[in-house]
């Protein structure tokens, strides 16, 4: 894993970790990676390994960067989450959304490992991973547009539930469009599991991968 988070990106590469992920996932982390309750849902439950993100207005002058390759799932709550999905992913977030924490309080249940990402810089690119996630179409469309550079991250990331729920205060230090916040404190994870078995994972994965290899 040494190198990936600062690794220089070159137009058409798919970066990869050199080792394949481990059945537990070892060690304390800070770290979290906003995503909407929604997908970390699907992500949780093994319906993706893919997250597609453009980065926030709070992101800085440099955007989206994928600066760590370990981090815990930070869930938001962004009211348009629902109508921005495919609609089995709609049936699913109208279940899960009783049971979602209120604004003051942050719940983590996942953990993940980035595998492999890649920068898309064509839309067609984003058309390729139809299937592999629950994003809508004109939702990613729309988000390859935004801001001063077309193009969309793709991230293929290895996914841990903790072995038990953590609830923390909702802090004012972690609002803000970012990707990246830095948590008060330290979240154990050596007891963490792998969401889907090695086959299923590496499928999924040759599947991402297999998609951007002519992209």
């Amino acid at each position: 894993m040494r190198g990936f988070a600062r690794t220089v990106w070159q137009a058409g590469q798919t970066l990869t970790l050199d080792r394949r992920a481990g059945s537990t996932y070892n060690g304390g982390v800070r770290t979290a990676f906003k995503e909407w309750a929604t997908v970390v849902d699907a992500l949780g439950r093994g319906e993706q390994i893919l997250v597609l993100r453009k980065g926030g207005i709070a992101e800085g002058p440099g955007g989206f960067q994928v600066e760590h390759p370990r981090f815990l799932f930070f869930p938001t709550l962004y009211h348009q989450q629902r109508e921005s999905v495919l609609p089995q992913a709609q049936a699913r977030y109208d279940e899960i959304k009783p049971q979602l924490p209120p604004p003051e309080l942050l719940r983590l249940e996942y953990c993940g490992e980035v595998v492999a990402w890649r920068r898309l810089d064509s839309f067609s690119s984003v058309q390729r991973l139809r299937g592999q996630h629950i994003w809508r179409e004109e939702v990613l469309a729309q988000r390859f547009d935004w801001g001063k550079a077309a193009n969309l991250f793709a991230l293929a990331v290895r996914v841990f539930r903790l072995p038990k729920t953590i609830e923390l205060p909702m802090l004012p230090s972690y609002g803000g469009c970012k990707s990246w916040v830095d948590l008060a404190v330290d979240i154990p994870t050596e007891a963490a599991s792998p969401v889907l078995d090695e086959s299923a994972f590496q499928t999924r994965r040759r599947e991402f991968e297999t998609a951007l290899t002519a992209a």
